[in-house]
């Protein structure tokens, strides 16, 4: 009996203090207008009440930071503050009737949230997940979130290190047409442009400015183009400076006599250095399928210039020291070489003369090849000339570009 009596005792309590507790939730507004917004409610349906009339959702971005940019998989990793607003009509309380309340988070799952995507989406990044959302006593809905997108984007690095990327977001509504959800911006493409609040500017890229453009086919589209620039100073102390500090010193090799075998020694000191800084080049310059930097172009002609002026320079040495060819010299090396680049450089006979008088016991074969050889210098040093003047005015152009972008 005595067992009895307290397992009847326990269980009232029990029961007293369930009823306490579901009092105390009772009485709290928060409670009171979640389950008076919750009565009912169906988040499977869109939320109008005429449905023949749209919804409004309002967009809006802020770059907060340029995580990475993958040149040879076309990737741009960007971490981004996202906004959207819409109304729903179901949703609406007098604040009045709650304690003054206007506004309560409720869970994001429990409601109706619009299906608005980013075409360009290829991968999930690791967004934080934010469980709740926003909702006014109007009906308004606020869903922030950040998220860190993975898109594609068409990426160009001719211009490196001196380039600027273009990357579009265009966010839509994945499967209603305009004439269940119309997307619209929630700031002027004016404020959006301009905006860089929240971005971190302290690695590689910088952010320029973001382009925001509405269209709309049977969709509507809201297109945010991310525009970023390349900090060049990196590359422009480990790259660009020892190519041109290389180029320098090869000019430098054409005012040795091209009859000595120090021209021969420096221009292999030099190829060797080219070698070597093309192997850390390579690690340095981004790589891609669709293109090669216009730097990297300029500096392989720098260096198939200076193989063949080695070559050159081999062959005066081996003529002035008595080693004989041969094989004539063909007649359209003749023609071109003998003739043409002759006259084009302006070289009179007396400077033949005066290298041919240093061996006048060349054979007749000889002296032609070395009179082939002292044009091809010339001719080489006039082209490395024009080749380092192009090089320069092209850094200079496309710093120029990029600084005024």
């Amino acid at each position: 009996c005595l067992l009895g009596q307290a397992e009847m005792l326990w269980t009232c309590l029990s029961l007293k203090k369930l009823s306490n507790n579901t009092g105390r939730f009772a009485n709290a507004t928060l409670v009171r207008l979640n389950e008076f917004l919750s009565a009912g409610y169906k988040k499977g349906v869109r939320p109008v009440r005429d449905w023949r009339q749209s919804t409004t959702v309002a967009i809006d971005l802020m770059v907060y930071a340029i995580l990475n940019v993958d040149e040879k998989n076309q990737v741009l990793t960007t971490y981004v503050w996202y906004r959207q607003q819409w109304t729903d009509e179901f949703l609406v309380w007098d604040p009045e009737e709650f304690d003054d309340v206007k506004q309560i988070s409720i869970p994001t799952a429990n409601i109706w949230v619009p299906d608005i995507l980013i075409n360009e989406f290829v991968d999930v990044g690791k967004s934080p997940e934010i469980p709740y959302i926003y909702l006014g006593h109007t009906g308004l809905v606020r869903n922030y979130k950040p998220i860190q997108v993975v898109t594609a984007c068409s990426l160009n690095i001719y211009n490196f290190p001196y380039d600027v990327q273009k990357c579009s977001l265009t966010f839509q509504s994945w499967l209603h047409t305009t004439k269940d959800i119309n997307i619209t911006l929630m700031r002027t493409p004016e404020e959006v442009m301009n905006d860089k609040s929240v971005f971190m500017n302290q690695g590689e890229w910088e952010l320029l400015h973001v382009l925001s453009t509405y269209k709309e086919f049977n969709i509507s589209f809201i297109y945010h183009q991310v525009v970023i620039r390349r900090r060049p100073l990196f590359y422009t102390v480990n790259l660009l400076l020892p190519s041109v500090f290389l180029m320098v010193m090869d000019i430098v090799g054409f005012y040795l006599p091209p009859d000595s075998g120090e021209r021969v020694s420096f221009k292999i000191t030099l190829l060797l250095g080219y070698s070597v800084f093309l192997i850390i080049v390579s690690d340095t310059l981004p790589a891609t399928a669709i293109g090669t930097p216009l730097i990297g172009v300029y500096f392989v002609v720098c260096m198939a210039l200076l193989v063949i002026s080695l070559t050159e320079s081999v062959l005066i040495v081996r003529l002035v020291h008595k080693q004989d060819l041969q094989s004539r010299v063909p007649q359209w090396v003749k023609h071109l070489v003998l003739e043409k680049a002759t006259v084009l450089l302006c070289i009179r006979n007396k400077k033949f003369c005066s290298i041919l008088s240093q061996g006048s016991d060349l054979r007749e074969i000889a002296k032609e090849w070395l009179q082939v050889g002292y044009v091809l210098d010339v001719l080489l040093f006039r082209v490395y000339l024009l080749t380092v003047l192009a090089y320069s005015i092209t850094l200079g152009t496309l710093w120029s570009v990029w600084q005024n972008v």
